[in-house]
């Protein structure tokens, strides 16, 4: 029976002493740099704590809390009011509002919102500034005439519960400006546009007719319960 004889000559390891080779070449720090990712990804989601609106999904991650550190409403002033408002009007009007820039397409700069405003515009009588000789009482009590300014529009006031924005396009550098700004994705302009429309639409409305025809039907009723059996109400500038 035979026997191999195994070799003697063992090269040594690397790093340990001998007649072998040592490799001295520096290793990267692999896991050293992982660590740094993770860290700047963390520091960076932090940075953006604020912008997570855009970033759908990301929104809970921190948990966000609202606290309400407002103060009390202030009383400015106290004004006594006379005019009667006959006649609130509901009124909805969609906006489509774009702003262009010249020679830049709208994918670099430009926007384009589509607005659906919602709001209340009420026409009012003035009782307190009657016209001169606007009330004439016959003797008996039983026969009344008042004359009385003509209706008159309020501001349109916005509902926030039934005004929505549709849909909002903006271009790359609106985005950008957007995500540094203190009030990104505004609609002051929409909501401002939304209110003109809507004031333009009351006009046109009749509005005012039908709050001046309330108000005669409310003052016939109230004098014709103090003993009045005949009440004209006419409508013009005053002193005419």
């Amino acid at each position: 029976m035979t026997s191999t004889d195994l070799p003697t000559d063992v090269p040594d390891r690397p790093g340990e002493s001998g007649g072998g080779s040592q490799d001295n070449r520096p290793r990267r720090p692999r896991r050293w740099g992982a660590v740094a990712a993770v860290c700047a990804a963390a520091v960076a989601l932090l940075l953006l704590g604020t912008r997570l609106s855009l970033l759908p999904g990301l929104g809970d991650i921190f948990g966000e809390e609202t606290q309400d550190r407002s103060g009390p409403a202030v009383l400015k002033s106290i004004r006594d009011m006379s005019t009667y408002e006959a006649a609130p009007g509901n009124f909805q009007v969609v906006v489509d509002l774009e702003k262009d820039t010249k020679f830049v397409p709208d994918a670099i700069r430009g926007s384009r919102t589509l607005y659906v405003g919602a709001g209340t515009v009420g026409a009012s009588v003035d009782l307190g500034d009657v016209a001169n000789n606007g009330v004439v009482v016959n003797k008996d009590r039983t026969k009344a005439e008042l004359r009385l300014p003509h209706a008159t529009l309020g501001k349109p006031a916005l509902d926030p519960d039934r005004s929505y924005a549709v849909s909002k396009q903006r271009g790359l550098f609106d985005r950008i400006g957007d995500f540094f700004s203190d009030n990104p994705g505004s609609e002051q302009a929409v909501n401002k546009l939304a209110a003109q429309r809507i004031g333009e639409a009351a006009k046109e409305s009749g509005l005012t007719r039908r709050a001046e025809k309330n108000t005669t039907a409310m003052l016939q009723g109230l004098l014709g319960s103090l003993g009045f059996r005949e009440v004209a109400v006419h409508y013009g500038d005053a002193g005419k």
